[in-house]
């Protein structure tokens, strides 16, 4: 123990000495045999004994002065450090053992020293309510208190409580109650105790009351024991009964912030009494406790002291105005309402007065199950279980899954729209809320308040939901288990005067609108008088009260005890005590005005009326009452039971002086608890004669009062009810509600208007007013609200923003009209002051992940399965452009081809718009806030100050209008030669600029920072192809390659093709009309040769055909292995902008014709050597007819004969057609040219405006075509065919002779390479993620002993890549290059700076953006839909598919930085 105590590492050593412990412990035999010769129990208890002697301080608690008693000093090392916990766990351990748990119980001494052990820790951790000052260092003690009287004091009490379960350890119980009283009678004496408790004091450790508690109730219920056997005298329940009643009254001041100055350690305190892990060691053996004392003590007594211990006695007065000597005016409220909770707690509650286990486990998880869905986890945790593991309720038993599927459904987890990942849930069957929604268990249950108000929620939803109530439900009213026969004196409490005396004061204060009342104590109170019709002692008989009842007591309220009767007593008069400057003294009725004044209620019937003036007017009070009684039961006068209760005047402790004059006025009442309940009917209503009694119409209603309609509803349903309940239990009763309903008067309005239907008109008044104002801020909003709605409430917005879109009936308007988000202008962006688009700017290799196979690539999990990425998009480009560059010349391979498969630049936008300058006095703004931000400003990233979407740059929006829709639609009728004249004359214009690029301007100028903030979004290595480093072609290519990347990433997201038509999925969050002028601008600062201008080759035959071959240098690359669409691109990115819409569909028909020949070339490769002599002949045949230009027959027959003049069919034949007939062929060529046409449709889309048609997949074709104006006009499809489409600026057979002599010519050179290097039919499947297998352990095992291929060591942290299927160390020092952690090192490597890690220990994703990471969840759950993260539960684990597609599908839209928000830097060390 020594060594314990001074060991600074206490915690490693108290785990050795534990793990030797308890195996010595854990084996009976040896245990029994060591307790036996050693006196280990005996040596345990001393030991622990000696060791909390060494941290005593005097208790503060009652007298300070004098006190005698000790406590622990929760602020010693010996408590905050639990240095105690081995020896505890130890004894604990030992006392599992039947035989030494018996020895134990049997020891008398053995159990004095363990209750002298025990009362060390009775009041500890007393806290003083600050009064004045805020209490400067909020201690934070109460952690090792409350662990302390748990682990040294509940878990012991649960261990022994374990073995007395059968009536043969009566005698164990016996023990253990007769020294736990004497114990407490001890402390009694030690702390000085009498009858009131000091004020502003309270502890929440009472271990000896509750082991005296525990006991009890085990006696009770598995014992059979008599409870009047064991329990103390009247005196000795009184004294028990007050410091468990101090907790409950502090908690309802704690809850109405009256221990503020305390910090927030006191409300710590409050939740940790109530918390699951305590509340069945703590709050429910007091409220046990207090239920005992209750049954056995005067019910008058008991009410009173409730009353002043919740300082709320003051406040139940007839009287309109009162003065509270003990409690703020705006805390009244609130105490009264926890006063009433509490006795509705009280006398509700069944957890030890009935309840089996199964009813207590099922009340406890609908509970839980009312205020929240849960997970599985989160129930087991909240269900309170015996703290000590060997005893009760074992959660995850049979019986916890099976109560949990009666009462709860599953509801598997789903997606928000947001993003956020849901878990699994339970969450009530709809009879539960029906049937079983208890309120008074919620309360109980409750660590936060708000959990109340969200189980009324949703009792209210489903109650709107299954159409059963559609206003605003009170909480419903539920039949209670029946008490167990020792606890029937509870029930007086409800039939006791004090408590009617109460309720009817509250009823009429209510009717009568006074002030600090509110809904919750008019629902508590009928609450109380619905519990009592419910539980009344027995039927009372009519007719022997009706007629000498009236006469039989003078001056006391009611006469007799009995609820039901007394409901019917009418209250004529009763005389209060009010100052002087009350309304009720100048005989007016009451009126709701506050003022401060003592009054007390006082009652009195018509006879103590002539009395008024003899000096002996009496004023009924609780205080007194309490106090009186507390007298006679110290006296032993027995005959208290049978009195009538007999006022006396007020023995109020207040300061002298301090009360005003009181006078006493007379109050006419004239009502009975039934007559308030009828007009506070018509009140809640609010119309006159609301209330009908029901058994009028149906007399089956008394017969079988049980009737749905009354089990849910608001307060007018609660009075039905109770004025049912009434009437069934007398008959007397049913009458005089009659009668009542037939007179109806109506109650007596305190004012001209009453202050309800005031506070209604006010209401109204403000409403209106605010409604004023709301419409006046929305108008100034209403403009950034829509743009701002229509981005941020759904990722995928169909609708064509508003802001970007010119009003498209006024075709006249040219400017577009942008508003700028920070200084809220709207304008057209200017040369001087542009506006630019809010973007995110991302290198991004998806693209590159494209594979050109349908199967899935699956997550290797054995030593066998490998990825090898060679058939990915990335490796094929990557191959092709290095294989051209050694053969042709460099430039010319640069436009031949586009990168930007892996780590091309992604430009997305939120759609929102801002002034450039407006923009860089936010950032400046942001770099001077000194607030913690997930971003940094340094690297140009902000929020968008609308929407707050991350974003890195600014677009700028090209003056003029944004899009050339009107001036261009009209088809011209210029023909092909004349336009393709004009495209070639603009492009030979490429050395002049408009004005406004040569001279700087603040446009061009943000026009170049953009460029430059592209560039270097991706890593050099990306950008930079050609042979010569820094060349000009480099740029050039990189430019026209982020034009394609965006195209094909829509693309992508639009599922692969356009079939779906519409806007751009992206709406208006595209962004590609602006980056295109950007790029336009850049791209047309280089010039191209005119000699080398890919249109020339185009569209005119070349004259001399042997200049090149004679030139040493490498030649350029053949037309035919061209990429067509960045050929595409080129030409459309060096016209001068705007383009015309003429030129524009010009372009395309000449890349068309090329396109098709590419085709018709791959096709014949494709043939075997008879299908092309046949393909050959047939061509010829029809090679003269009118339309040999549009037949793909005579075409295909034209390119073999051409091609067959090189070596290109020489080699053997790799790959053939199965079947080569014409159907095949057609559809082979659509195929071939659909990829081409649908990049094309998008990219006109974006540049000129109009809606992509929509189309099933087979038309997709056709469709594109006649949208892109190819097709001249639209024919019948069963004989439409692709060749139609051709348009030739020039014949046909020249252009395609002079193309396929280029390959002839290097066919003679490098015969190996012609077939290589055609262009193949493009089959790119869209891109995955890996496919991981169903069962996260088959991950877990292959990798987590896994070698890492850098360091051939095992990772502490291993990860896996799950885009490319790569084995990394997480944070691993070994493989750290040049700074970078592996993760972040492979995030640049295979997906340009995003990574998607699965972390193998935690099943966990980690999602790394740049310099950024973040924890993006988990994809596996376990059968109850739950994450395991860092598989602390080790619940095995099953892929969750819909999770998984949300992973990819923000992959794959680049989404992440958007959706997932807890983003944070990682400094390369992931």
């Amino acid at each position: 123990m020594k060594t314990l105590k001074k060991s600074h590492e206490s915690d490693t050593m108290s785990n050795r000495i534990v793990h030797i412990s308890v195996q010595l412990f854990s084996n009976e035999e040896l245990a029994r045999q060591v307790t036996e010769e050693c006196q280990l129990l005996d040596i345990m208890v001393t030991v622990l004994l000696y060791m909390m002697e060494s941290c005593l301080i005097k208790s503060e608690l009652q007298d300070e002065e004098n006190s005698l008693h000790v406590v622990v000093n929760c602020g010693e090392a010996l408590l905050k450090n639990n240095t105690y916990w081995p020896l505890v766990s130890d004894f604990i351990n030992i006392l599992s053992h039947q035989s030494v748990a018996k020895k134990f119980l049997e020891d008398h001494g053995l159990l004095v020293t363990w209750m002298n052990f025990v009362s060390f820790f009775q009041g500890m951790n007393l806290n003083k309510r600050e009064l004045n000052e805020h209490v400067e260092f909020e201690s934070q003690t109460y952690y090792a208190a409350f662990a302390a009287e748990l682990e040294a004091c509940a878990q012991p009490m649960w261990g022994l409580l374990s073995h007395c379960k059968v009536r043969e350890t009566q005698e164990y119980t016996r023990n253990v109650v007769r020294y736990c009283l004497e114990a407490l009678q001890d402390w009694f004496d030690a702390i000085n105790f009498v009858d009131e408790p000091a004020p502003n004091q309270v502890t929440f450790h009472l271990p000896l009351h509750r082991y005296f508690a525990m006991f009890l109730s085990k006696a009770v219920k598995c014992q059979e024991l008599d409870l009047d056997t064991i329990l103390p005298d009247q005196e000795m329940l009184m004294k028990l009964m007050i410091h468990p009643l101090q907790i409950q009254a502090s908690l309802s001041e704690i809850h109405s912030n009256m221990w503020v100055r305390n910090g927030l350690q006191i409300k710590g305190q409050a939740m940790t009494y109530v918390q699951s892990h305590f509340c069945n060691s703590m709050i429910d053996p007091d409220i046990y406790l207090l239920q005992v004392c209750a049954s056995r003590l005067d019910p008058d007594y008991f009410i009173s002291s409730v009353f002043e211990r919740f300082k709320v006695v003051d406040l139940l007065t007839m009287a309109s105005q009162h003065q509270n000597t003990v409690l703020d005016s705006e805390h009244e409220r609130s105490m009264l309402e926890g006063a009433l909770t509490f006795l509705v707690l009280l006398l509700s509650l069944r957890l030890h007065l009935g309840m089996t286990d199964d009813e207590i486990l099922r009340a406890e998880m609908v509970a839980q199950l009312c205020m929240n869905d849960r997970t599985h986890s989160s129930l087991l945790d909240l269900i309170p279980e015996n703290p000590n593991p060997k005893s009760g309720i074992i959660p995850g038993s049979l019986s916890f899954e099976s109560v949990l599927s009666a009462v709860a459904d599953f509801k598997a987890p789903v997606f928000e729209p947001g993003g956020s990942m849901q878990q699994g849930m339970y969450t009530p069957k709809a009879e539960v809320w029906d049937k079983e929604f208890d309120p008074v268990m919620v309360i109980l249950r409750t660590v936060y308040r708000r959990d109340v108000q969200s189980a009324m929620d949703r009792y209210t939803a489903f109650l709107k939901q299954s159409g059963k109530f559609p206003g605003n439900p009170w909480p419903p009213y539920k039949k209670r288990t029946p008490l167990h026969p020792s606890y029937k004196g509870l029930i007086k409490l409800l039939h006791c005067k004090t408590l009617h005396i109460v309720l009817f004061t509250l009823l009429y204060k209510i009717l009568m609108d006074h002030q600090n009342l509110s809904e919750h104590v008019l629902c508590m109170v009928l609450y109380l008088i619905e519990l009592g019709l419910e539980n009344s002692p027995e039927q009372e008989s009519d007719e022997e009260e009706s007629a000498g009842g009236q006469e039989r007591c003078h001056d006391s309220w009611f006469p007799g005890s009995n609820l039901v009767s007394n409901m019917r007593h009418f209250i004529n008069y009763v005389r209060v005590r009010v100052p002087e400057t009350a309304p009720e003294v100048k005989r007016e009725p009451p009126a709701s005005t506050s003022s401060d004044g003592l009054a007390s209620s006082q009652s009195s019937r018509r006879k103590s009326l002539q009395r008024e003036n003899s000096g002996t007017a009496q004023v009924f009070s609780l205080v007194a009452e309490r106090r009186k009684k507390f007298q006679e039961i110290i006296n032993r006068n027995t005959s208290e039971a049978n009195q009538v209760v007999r006022p006396k005047t007020s023995m109020k402790w207040s300061a002298p002086g301090a009360t005003p004059q009181l006078t006493t006025a007379i109050l006419e009442v004239k009502e009975s608890i039934l007559s308030l309940l009828i007009k506070l009917h018509h009140k809640l209503s609010g119309k006159q004669n609301s209330y009908y009694p029901p058994w009028l119409d149906d007399v089956d209603v008394l017969i079988h009062p049980e009737i749905p309609r009354y089990s849910h509803g608001d307060g007018m349903t609660a009075v039905e009810r109770i004025l049912l309940k009434a009437a069934v239990q007398s008959r007397l009763n049913k009458r005089i509600i009659e009668e009542i309903c037939r007179k109806v008067t109506p109650p007596v309005p305190p004012k001209k208007i009453s202050s309800a239907e005031k506070k209604t008109l006010d209401k109204e008044e403000r409403r209106q007013k605010a409604r004023e104002r709301q419409q006046k801020l929305l108008a100034e909003f209403a403009s950034r609200q829509k743009s701002f709605m229509e981005t941020a409430m759904d990722v995928e917005s169909p609708d064509v923003d508003v802001a970007m879109e010119v009003a498209t009936s006024e075709q006249h308007v040219s400017e577009a009209i942008y508003d700028c988000v920070i200084c809220g202008q709207s304008g057209p962006s200017t040369e001087d002051r542009p506006t630019g688009l809010v973007v995110l700017l991302q290198a991004s290799s998806v693209l590159g992940q494209c594979r050109n196979s349908t199967e899935p690539k699956k997550l290797p999990t054995t030593e066998e399965e490998q990825i090898y990425p060679w058939d990915t998009c990335a490796a094929l480009h990557d191959v092709r452009l290095t294989t051209l560059q050694r053969y042709f010349k460099d430039s010319s391979c640069l436009q031949a081809v586009s990168i930007g498969w892996e780590g091309g630049v992604y430009v997305q936008t939120c759609g929102h718009t801002l002034h450039i300058d407006c923009h860089k006095s936010y950032m400046e703004s942001l770099r001077n806030d000194q607030v913690l931000q997930g971003f940094s400003v340094d690297k140009g990233e902000f929020t968008c100050p609308l929407c707050r979407q991350f974003a890195n740059s600014v677009l700028p929006c090209y003056p003029g209008n944004n899009v050339e829709r009107s001036l261009w639609q009209s088809h011209s009728n210029k023909c092909m030669q004349d336009l393709v004249q004009e495209v070639e004359d603009l492009q030979e214009q490429l050395g002049t600029f408009p004005v406004s690029i040569s001279s700087e301007t603040n446009l061009s100028k943000e026009m170049e920072s953009v460029m430059k903030d592209i560039k270097s979004t991706t890593q050099k290595k990306y950008t930079d192809y050609s042979k010569s480093p820094g060349s000009p072609d480099n740029d050039f290519l990189f430019m026209y390659s982020v034009a394609r990347t965006n195209l094909e990433l829509e693309l992508v997201h639009r599922g692969g093709n356009l079939c779906s038509g519409g806007a751009s999925t992206a709406g208006k969050r595209s962004c590609l009309n602006q980056l295109f002028h950007v790029l336009a601008m850049h791209m047309r600062l280089y010039s191209i040769d005119s000699a080398y201008n890919p249109w020339r080759k185009l569209t005119q035959p070349m004259q001399d055909k042997n200049s090149e071959l004679i030139s040493e240098e490498l030649p350029e690359v053949p037309v035919l292995y061209r990429d067509v669409s960045s050929l595409l691109l080129i030409q459309i990115l060096t016209m001068p902008q705007p383009l015309h819409k003429e030129h524009f569909t010009c372009i395309i028909k000449v890349l068309f014709t090329l396109l098709y020949t590419q085709a018709l070339a791959a096709l014949s490769v494709k043939c075997s050597a008879e299908d092309r002599m046949a393909w050959k002949e047939s061509g010829a045949l029809k090679k003269n007819a009118s339309s040999g230009e549009k037949s793909w027959e005579v075409l295909l027959g034209h390119v073999i004969s051409e091609l067959s003049k090189g070596k290109i069919y020489e080699e053997g034949d790799t790959e053939e057609l199965t079947v080569v007939n014409p159907d095949s062929v057609e559809c082979y060529l659509q195929q071939f040219c659909l990829p081409f046409l649908r990049i094309t449709s998008l990219l006109q889309h974006h540049l000129f405006g109009g809606d992509l048609p929509s189309c099933q997949e087979d038309e997709e074709f056709t469709v594109l075509a006649s949208c892109l104006g190819l097709l001249p006009s639209f024919q019948s499809a069963h004989q439409f065919t692709s060749a139609s489409c051709l348009d030739w600026p020039v014949p046909a057979f020249d252009m395609v002779s002079q193309w396929c002599l280029e390959l002839a010519s290097f066919a003679d050179r490098h015969p190996d390479q012609v077939k290589a290097l055609l262009i193949q039919e493009p089959k790119w499947d869209l891109p995955h993620l890996l496919q991981l297998p169903e069962n996260y352990n088959t991950i877990f095992q292959y990798y987590h002993r896994k070698t890492c291929t850098v360091c051939t060591k095992v990772p502490k942290d291993p990860a896996v890549c799950l885009v490319c299927g790569t084995f990394v160390c997480l944070k691993g020092l070994c493989c750290k290059q040049q700074s970078y952690c592996e993760c972040v090192l492979h995030s640049q490597n295979c997906g340009a700076g995003t990574g998607i890690f699965l972390l193998i220990n935690a099943s966990v994703i980690i999602i790394i953006r740049g310099h950024r990471f973040c924890l993006w969840g988990s994809v596996y759950l376990d059968a109850h839909g739950e994450e395991d993260r860092d598989l602390r539960r080790g619940k095995p684990l099953y892929i969750c598919k819909e999770r998984y597609k949300v992973l990819e599908q923000q992959w794959v839209s680049h989404t992440f930085d958007h959706i997932n928000k807890r983003w944070g830097p990682h400094y390369n060390g992931l």
